[in-house]
């Protein structure tokens, strides 16, 4: 499977750490140009750095894709730096943890805001521009969102982000379906549990345990386990698929528990 990006520049949102950074790596090592997104600048600028010094190209800058105004002049700032915008990664992410009847309406709208209005609104100004500068007609064009298992299984607690991740899902599938015939591309990847900064204390815990060995396979996934659908998706391999919503999740969310 043809998997070079060698020309390609790509957007990953959420970039300060975890999957983020990860597919920035993945995608540099691939040969694509990457910008680093996300509200930490100097994080991004920490994992820009590294991708630079092991060869790749990248780019670090600040952008909270809850203000949506700001997307768009953020983008405008890649495409001068590094080239026509061919692949967005919309990774940014809010857990929005809580359980229903102690929500606030802060807590709910902040969830909203960034894992779909922001996701919606980094989609819609990168479609924008691949259109614009003939990435799209050239069918090269991807917009990668990454929702969750919790898009399609109950989540106990997170009532909020199990809402926000469903919404990404359908979202991916509506935009697919609108852009189609312009030659955008949009797919999601729903990942199940991974052990990252958020989560590492929880799982150390008892009643993280217990939950580990809940799953099929009682452990948790490794970011690297999304990187051939990411590299799919991302590349020519995918040149017929859009409206794709994929779950990786190492049978998680398989019924029966362990």
């Amino acid at each position: 499977m043809e998997q070079s990006l060698k020309g390609q520049v790509a957007v990953i949102t959420g970039a300060s750490g975890g999957l983020g950074a990860h597919f920035a790596r993945v995608l540099a090592e691939a040969g694509a140009a990457v910008a680093l997104t996300a509200r930490r600048l100097d994080l991004v600028e920490n994992h820009a750095g590294e991708i630079a010094g092991a060869g790749g190209t990248a780019m670090a800058l600040r952008l909270d894709v809850a203000d949506a105004a700001s997307i768009g002049p953020a983008l405008d700032e890649v495409e001068t730096a590094l080239g026509p915008i061919s692949i967005l990664v919309n990774n940014a992410g809010v857990g929005g943890e809580g359980l229903a009847l102690d929500l606030s309406i802060e807590d709910w709208d902040r969830t909203f805001d960034v894992n779909v209005r922001g996701v919606f609104f980094a989609a819609q100004q990168a479609a924008k521009r691949m259109i614009a500068s003939g990435v799209a007609e050239r069918g090269d064009a991807r917009i990668i969102n990454i929702a969750s298992i919790a898009s399609h299984t109950v989540l106990p607690g997170l009532s909020a982000y199990c809402a926000s991740k469903a919404s990404v899902a359908m979202l991916t599938r509506g935009l697919a379906r609108e852009w189609a015939r312009r030659g955008v591309a949009v797919n999601a990847i729903c990942p199940g549990y991974i052990e990252t900064d958020i989560n590492a204390d929880w799982f150390k815990t008892e009643g993280g345990q217990k939950q580990m060995k809940a799953f099929p396979r009682r452990r948790l996934m490794e970011a690297g386990d999304l990187d051939a659908a990411l590299l799919m998706l991302s590349g020519p391999a995918g040149r017929a698929i859009t409206g794709t919503v994929i779950t990786i999740d190492d049978g998680q969310s398989l019924p029966g528990g362990g």
